[in-house]
């Protein structure tokens, strides 16, 4: 189960309906005006930008326009919009190398959000700027991670990036195109240099996670050693640390996904549990349900295993037998104020609603 790309794209299509739009753009809403249109289509419409120049005095004022961290410059290099790129640079001053300042994507660079295009021209053109192939977003990724959690097409210069960039949180890019089973991009990663048997060793991951075996001939055929120490706690460790911070950053399915990359591994109470609560938040209540069922036979003694389980009795409106997981829960955490206030709730909820027996 591969991680998602870092950024999610939105479609392109035209609402008829603009001034909802405009003035989300004006609110420097990105997100609501996503909603209305391509947020893209907006940079063009120059007396939205001369009145945020006009208000503001500066022409950079365009970078004010935010989508969760993100701003216009990264979001047209991600979409690989290049002309666009090419007029917030030379009409109002972006850098290849200016930061999102938070949430998930917090420290990336739009030269490193172009990377995710698919066009190698928008590639060509950050990297002509100055866009620097050393650089590391929050989460330890540079340039090439982005650049191999897309199948890219054509010549990507690889051989001026750094194939065997690192961290301790994130790997190599070597193992995000594992992870997205880019055969392509892995073969083009070796070609440039990447070491087969680096730092969280890919040939590991692809055995001991599962789902990639159409790749181990591959890797053993590029100098794979098979008798290299187990280092898939620490991978693990990443993706876990990974689903953990895109949990905190509110992106539950993608937490969810990560979560279930590490079950796969090695699953144990913990993991159900988290990736349960994910799933109430998505308002799946049979999938939180499921969750908390297999967290609670790994764990029968754990209070929490069997609040979530009352949770997604809760959220599928089965009050009956979310206040019997809550009595349960009571009897491990006695002390636990959150617990009573649930029981309470769930006993006024049975007062009050149908038998479910008659539903």
């Amino acid at each position: 189960m591969a991680p998602p790309p870092f950024i999610y794209c939105r479609p392109t299509y035209i609402d008829g309906n603009s001034e909802p739009l405009f003035q989300a753009a004006e609110d420097g809403d990105l997100d609501r005006a996503s909603k209305f249109d391509d947020v893209l289509i907006l940079l063009w419409a120059k007396d939205i930008i001369k009145s945020l120049i006009k208000e503001k005095g500066d022409r950079t004022s365009i970078f004010s326009l935010k989508s969760g961290g993100p701003g216009v410059l990264h979001i047209a290099a991600c979409r690989g919009h290049l002309d666009i790129c090419k007029y917030l640079v030379e009409e109002h001053g972006g850098d290849a190398n200016m930061i999102a300042c938070k949430g998930l994507y917090e420290g990336m660079t739009p030269f490193m959000a172009s990377a995710q295009s698919d066009n190698i021209s928008t590639v060509k053109y950050f990297l002509d700027l100055g866009g620097d192939v050393t650089k590391a977003d929050e989460g330890g990724r540079t340039v090439l991670h982005h650049a191999a959690c897309t199948v890219t097409k054509g010549k990507c210069p690889y051989s001026a990036f750094q194939p065997n960039a690192t961290s301790i949180k994130n790997g190599t890019p070597l193992n995000a195109a594992l992870f997205n089973r880019s055969l392509k991009c892995m073969t083009l990663l070796i070609k440039a240099g990447a070491d087969v048997n680096g730092k969280m060793s890919s040939l590991v991951l692809a055995t001991d996670l599962g789902g990639y075996t159409n790749l181990i001939p591959f890797l053993l055929n590029a100098g794979a050693d098979p008798n290299l120490a187990n280092d898939i706690k620490e991978s693990r460790d990443m993706v876990k640390s990974q689903a953990d911070k895109a949990f905190r950053q509110k992106e539950y399915g993608m937490a969810s996904e990560l979560y279930g990359v590490v079950i796969d591994y090695e699953p144990d109470a913990t993991l159900y549990s988290n990736r349960s609560l994910c799933k109430l938040h998505m308002g799946d209540g049979q999938g939180a349900l499921s969750d908390a069922y297999l967290s609670r036979m790994m764990r029968p003694d754990w209070a929490k295993a069997c609040y979530r389980q009352a949770a997604a009795h809760m959220l599928l409106k089965e009050y009956k037998q979310a206040y019997d997981a809550l009595l349960d829960a009571q009897k491990l955490d006695p002390e636990n104020d959150e617990i009573e206030r649930k029981l309470r709730k769930a006993m006024e909820l049975m007062m009050t609603s149908p038998d479910e027996d008659q539903q």
